[in-house]
């Protein structure tokens, strides 16, 4: 869907990327051109106020600190007092008129993007402060407050003494953390803001099950079961560790357990739907261009997947015919969910088929791309605690290479996963999707560190929905199963568009939502609760999948149609990831310049 043309002016204006405008006398140059030192002054301004950005975050979030590999504090957990986000409110306001008010003019190019990235992110930040009663909603089902620190658990360094004791630090500041999370829970009661019921029963199972009887299984207890620390010790550590499971942790969660039960359960409301908080639907307004980064209308969107639905409902029509199958498309489904031999025996076969799958499409990489990143990544389980309903994810590496990408597979639900959906479930999570990406992204060291790891779920989901439509290309989706796997993730992500804003701007309940999604992908009713529960968590989230893809598709066919025969995919690739995350508007900017240039471009140069 185009921008309406007087915002994508807006935009582009307040991004610094308008071309300037033209005059019917041209000044003399030495009258507007910027002198070497006052270009010099304005590169050094804008990229201390990034450095400061970048500091003032790893101080105010320790935690994601901590994941992307600075361990200055490594002891800390954020200050989420009032006091404490008030000053990190206050903060993302002043950084926005400062980096406004940097004269584009006098910077290069590379450094103009910056501004316009670094603009955009702050606007966010500050556009989300008009909707106090939203901010409270900390309980998520894939993540939240209630499982803040167990995932951060699997991710913190352990490899000498100092960083155990750091973590028996993080575990005793823990009850103080909790505190300051009912107060804000209960400044959301005091606005009419409490989470839904169905989020909250996943909020409630997944404190209950950190609560192990024995404190060596809690999942805050694993750094100090991979600790590589001296043997003559490691006895002392464990023992410290379990107890301060025990003694703080255990504790914390079961007066976090109480508030969830005894004050916000009562006043729980039912649907969870935006339309039904006050002022929520000026909240999914700003929630959709958040992570759409178009300004586009909740029905509109809707329509979108409507459409996108119809389309894949016929290729999967098409499948069905190819595997042969007597009975309609319902029936077939049905089928590929019921017959044993397309599912896996145990949670560790099917994280090997994942790693199997890997292994295959490595070595088939070069042909997507001209340049690969050197990081590698991993496959394994989830957490028990998450549930057999939660999504598999990723996890980028951190920005000093210490750690490796990951995908988190769900094994405790392999009862749940067919076969047939790895591929594509491989290419979307690992390569070419997400890893490939995001650890591009990060291996980018000519970028400010923001910008190496800059979040645009419309960018990051639309890349990896995107690649999973390359599978062909590297040996995927060879039979009509694994075919049919792709289509069903494909009509997954344009489900989704239907139901998140069916659910928040069109009336729909759960109820209504769970069957649409169980009729349209044929997915296991388990896990489309549990999908249908997370839009209810997090609003317009789910809408950037489809959106994203469609959008890098457009792009594509459009460099195809203009360059014919000079069209190289790996060189189109590369244009696409190799300046990190951005929302929509600065790609399409980005790729029609790419265009440009590969027109001019000699057809036999080899360089990306």
């Amino acid at each position: 869907m185009p921008l309406r043309p007087t915002l994508v002016a807006v935009l582009i204006a307040s991004l610094h990327l308008a071309a300037p405008a033209a005059t019917q006398h041209a000044p003399k140059p030495a009258a507007v051109a910027p002198t070497a030192d006052a270009a010099t002054k304005a590169h050094q301004a804008l990229h201390a106020m990034f450095d400061e950005a970048w500091e003032a975050e790893a101080r105010s979030a320790p935690e994601f600190a901590s994941v992307r590999g600075d361990l200055r504090f490594n002891d800390k957990l954020a200050d989420h007092s009032e006091a404490g986000l008030a000053a990190r409110d206050a903060l993302a306001r002043d950084l926005l008129v400062r980096a406004r008010a940097v004269d584009a003019s006098l910077l290069n190019d590379a450094d103009r993007l910056s501004q316009a990235l670094f603009v955009h992110r702050y606007q966010q930040e500050v556009a989300m402060q008009a909707y106090p009663g939203w901010r409270t909603l900390t309980l998520g089902t894939l993540g939240g407050a209630q499982s803040a620190l167990a995932g951060l658990a699997r991710n913190v360094p352990v490899n000498n003494e100092t960083q155990v004791k750091q973590w028996l630090t993080r575990l005793a500041a823990y009850p103080a953390r909790v505190d300051q999370e009912i107060a804000i829970l209960r400044r959301g009661l005091a606005l009419g803001w409490v989470t839904s019921k169905p989020v909250l029963a996943r909020a409630i199972a997944q404190i209950e099950g950190q609560l192990t009887e024995d404190a060596s299984k809690s999942p805050v207890y694993e750094p100090f079961a991979r600790m590589t620390v001296d043997a003559s010790v490691k006895a002392h550590y464990q023992a410290l560790g379990q107890t301060a499971v025990r003694e703080q942790f255990y504790p914390a969660q079961r007066k976090l357990l109480a508030v969830l039960k005894e004050e916000l359960a009562p006043k729980a409301p039912d649907s969870g739907s935006l339309s039904s908080y006050p002022g929520g639907d000026k909240v999914y307004e700003a929630l959709i261009l958040r992570h759409v980064t178009l300004p586009l209308a909740a029905g509109d969107i809707h329509t979108t997947g409507l459409r996108e639905a119809a389309r894949i409902r016929a290729e999967m029509e098409k499948v069905k015919a190819e595997a042969g199958f007597d009975g309609d498309l319902a029936a077939f489904k049905k089928f590929l969910y019921s017959d044993p031999k397309f599912f896996n025996q145990s949670g560790e076969e099917l994280l090997d088929g994942y790693r199997t799958i890997a292994k295959r499409i490595d070595p088939e990489l070069p042909k997507l791309f001209a340049q690969l990143p050197r990081s590698p990544y991993g496959i394994r389980g989830m957490p028990a605690y998450m549930g057999e309903g939660a999504a598999d994810n990723y996890n980028g590496p951190a920005l000093d290479g210490t750690t490796a990408g990951w995908f988190n597979a769900n094994a405790i639900a392999f009862k749940r996963r067919p076969k047939w959906a790895m591929e594509t479930l491989v290419a979307h999570e690992a390569v070419p999707g997400h890893h490939l990406q995001i650890s591009r992204q990060v291996e980018l060291g000519e970028l400010p560190n923001f910008r190496r790891q800059a979040q645009y779920s419309v960018f990051s989901e639309g890349w990896a929905l995107y690649a999973e439509t390359l599978g062909p290309q590297i040996g995927l989706y060879r039979d009509p199963y694994t075919r049919f796997g792709h289509l069903q993730a494909q009509m997954f992500r344009a489900a989704r568009l239907v139901v998140d804003t069916g659910l928040h701007a069109l009336g729909w309940n759960r109820d209504k939502a769970i069957a649409y999604m169980i009729e349209q992908t044929g997915h296991d009713p388990v896990f489309m609760t549990a999908e249908v529960d997370r839009y209810l968590a997090q609003p317009g989230q789910a809408l950037s999948y489809m959106m994203g893809e469609l959008k890098i598709k457009e792009l594509r066919a459009r460099a195809e149609g203009q360059l014919g025969s000079k069209f190289d995919q790996r060189r189109f690739h590369m244009a696409v990831i190799d300046q990190g995350a951005m929302p929509l508007p600065l790609l399409e900017q980005r790729i029609n310049a790419w265009i440009a240039s590969e027109k001019t471009r000699p057809q036999q140069d080899p360089k990306p």
